[in-house]
């Protein structure tokens, strides 16, 4: 059992997250049964488990089965495709935390949107603090591809993992009490320095070769190398945000958060999100709605501002 369990342990901490750091610690207390760790009641007082419910009831509430996929709803000619909860390259990890979003079913499911007669639009409901990176950089170049206009609607949390996909949608709108931020790549490492439970110390010996296949963090030359991993990823997540989002590396760096959350109306402030709605209002909102960025304001301003200028030389 104790092997099993280090084999776990050792899988999820074996790549970098884009998620919450103390949603990794809870998934990791999952995963080894720790039912009392202090994490835990952590992660229960932020009410997140609550509203990750309540946004699976809400999409059972909003329509029909979508043909042909695995959880995406449909009505009015939209599919509802959620994004729930942590998330993994696949629903066989799921396993190892109580709810969470299969990466590559949510992409079936996009993709099946997107095949659909029946479908023109497309709505990502979103409440999850991030996931597993390994897959994400594919995903996001698909929903920035989608034939069929992609809106995110952020229930509850757009974190991380979460909020790299939903940046390519066309527009993120959230509720007025969401959050979202979390951008940023996160990695454990363990290394074992006393006896173990069972009364036995375990080594480890990396051929001469390769001493980076094992980075040792207490060394500053292993530090240095899984700091690079992470810094790689986080470079691939922030170039699909400003891609996305239309704005440059240094806003990301400086106005989203750096790695903290925001709530709703600061996330709009800044250019994170589009406006604040309602699943109600997105879902009832005209097929292919262009989203409304500074950029675009902007214009529109000038325009109005032009416009007027001309009236008043004219009179």
């Amino acid at each position: 059992m104790h092997n099993d369990l280090t084999a776990i342990i050792a899988a999820i901490r074996a790549q970098p997250w884009a998620i919450m750091p103390e949603y990794l610690e809870a998934i990791e207390a999952i995963a080894a049964r720790a039912l009392d760790a202090d994490v835990l009641a952590r992660i229960a007082g932020d009410s997140h488990h609550r509203t990750i419910g309540a946004s699976w009831s809400a999409l059972a509430a909003v329509g029909m089965p979508l043909d042909g996929a695995t959880s995406a709803t449909q009505r009015d000619g939209a599919a509802i495709i959620p994004m729930l909860g942590p998330i993994f390259p696949r629903s066989s990890m799921i396993s190892a935390s109580s709810d969470g979003t299969s990466l590559s079913t949510m992409m079936r499911d996009l993709r099946v949107a997107n095949a659909s007669e029946q479908i023109d639009r497309i709505v990502m409901l979103v409440d999850s603090p991030g996931g597993v990176v390994s897959g994400l950089g594919e995903a996001a170049d698909e929903i920035a591809a989608s034939r069929k206009p992609v809106t995110a609607f952020v229930t509850g949390m757009c974190a991380s993992a979460a909020y790299w996909l939903s940046s390519q949608a066309r527009e993120i709108v959230m509720d007025r009490s969401a959050y979202a931020g979390s951008l940023g790549v996160v990695a454990t490492v363990t290394r074992q320095e006393a006896v173990g439970q069972d009364g036995r110390r375990a080594y480890e010996i990396v051929s001469s070769g390769a001493p980076l296949k094992r980075a040792d963090p207490s060394t500053e030359e292993g530090l240095a190398a899984l700091q690079a991993d992470v810094d790689a990823a986080e470079a691939v997540f922030f170039a699909d945000v400003a891609r996305g989002r239309r704005v440059s590396l240094e806003t990301i760096s400086s106005d989203f958060g750096q790695g903290g959350m925001l709530a709703a109306e600061r996330a709009v402030r800044v250019g994170m999100a589009d406006r604040i709605g309602t699943l109600e209002g997105v879902l009832s909102q005209v097929s292919g709605r262009t989203r409304s960025n500074t950029g675009g304001r902007r214009a529109l301003a000038a325009a109005e501002l032009e416009t007027r200028r001309r009236a008043a030389d004219r009179s």
